[in-house]
């Protein structure tokens, strides 16, 4: 009996009893509530089926739809000092920044890369907002300036996709130095001549706002993308007052003239692909000559994309 209660019966029950599912196939949409299969989610660029809510998406996912073919190259952007304040608030500095790594695979909130989309050589930069709330840090502002240089260098346009909390407090007034120094790399974008686009992306909020994110020559925004300095909260807080209805989204920008275009992000691609070419002058772009993303490989450094090219 015992035989029985101690091996047979544990070995059946193992069998028939339910298997866990992890936790990270499905994804809770903020909006709605749906849950959605992570892979139709993917494929649907990190909108929402449902209510087409845009969920965020990391620059390095978000290039690999938009580039052709998804191929692209990383531009090299030169590391800062890792903690010039020493900084300390419930962690160090230098522990949230391995766990930020960790957790994004990044190693900030900034990637840059370089690439073709429609045909037409871009240097494009995004943000990621997983990585610390997209937070401006010295890293973010030598990636900015990284960009600008290689687009001049190469004359091509600069693409920047914004998401951020706004300046990184770890870094106190070095962050906030970004501000005039990105502002100083995009003069140098129209010194030369060169398209500036930017996509605001939710949320973009403080000193990016307040710099790099509103400069561009052409501002495009995702649909209810939170695009302000200080937020909705803080202004209630302060004029003790009720605000409108979808006050600082992107709509509500689009409305009083702060932004050009509000584009849902499956149709971010052909819209920048038509305004890349006018701003460089160049035809038209015919819809079968446009190769779409994800035809071939995804090289996303000089030493894959040399690989790729061998093979």
């Amino acid at each position: 009996m015992n035989w029985i209660t101690n091996y047979v019966r544990p070995r059946i029950n193992s069998l028939f009893s339910r298997r866990e599912v992890p936790e990270n196939l499905w994804t809770k949409c903020p909006e709605c509530g749906t849950m959605l299969f992570h892979r139709e989610l993917a494929d649907n660029l990190n909108v929402c089926s449902t209510c087409d809510h845009h969920l965020a998406i990391s620059p390095r996912d978000r290039f690999a739809a938009l580039f052709d073919g998804g191929v692209f190259l990383e531009v090299k952007v030169p590391e800062p000092i890792a903690d010039p304040l020493q900084f300390r608030d419930q962690k160090k500095y230098p522990e949230r920044m391995k766990a930020a790594q960790k957790a994004t695979g990044e190693k900030d909130a900034m990637l840059v890369a370089e690439g073709e989309i429609g045909r037409t050589p871009v240097v494009a930069a995004g943000q990621d907002f997983a990585f610390m709330a997209g937070s401006m840090g010295m890293y973010v502002g030598n990636a900015i300036i990284a960009a600008a240089q290689r687009a001049v260098k190469l004359k091509r346009p600069l693409v920047l996709f914004s998401a951020a909390g706004g300046a990184r407090m770890q870094e106190g007034i070095l962050s906030l130095m970004q501000m005039p120094r990105t502002t100083v790399a995009i003069e140098m974008l129209k010194e030369a001549k060169l398209p500036y686009i930017v996509v605001l992306t939710h949320p973009t909020t403080g000193g990016v706002t307040a710099s790099y994110a509103m400069l561009g020559d052409v501002q495009i925004a995702e649909p209810n993308a939170l695009i302000c300095f200080a937020g909705p909260r803080v202004i209630e807080q302060t004029i003790r007052e009720k605000l409108p209805e979808g006050f600082q989204r992107a709509e509500y920008l689009l409305e009083h003239g702060m932004l050009d275009r509000v584009t849902h992000r499956k149709e971010l691609r052909g819209e920048l692909i038509s305004i890349l070419r006018m701003l460089m002058r160049q035809p038209a772009p015919i819809a079968a000559d446009l190769p779409a993303p994800g035809q071939i490989g995804t090289p996303h450094t000089e030493a894959e994309a040399s690989n790729a090219k061998v093979g």
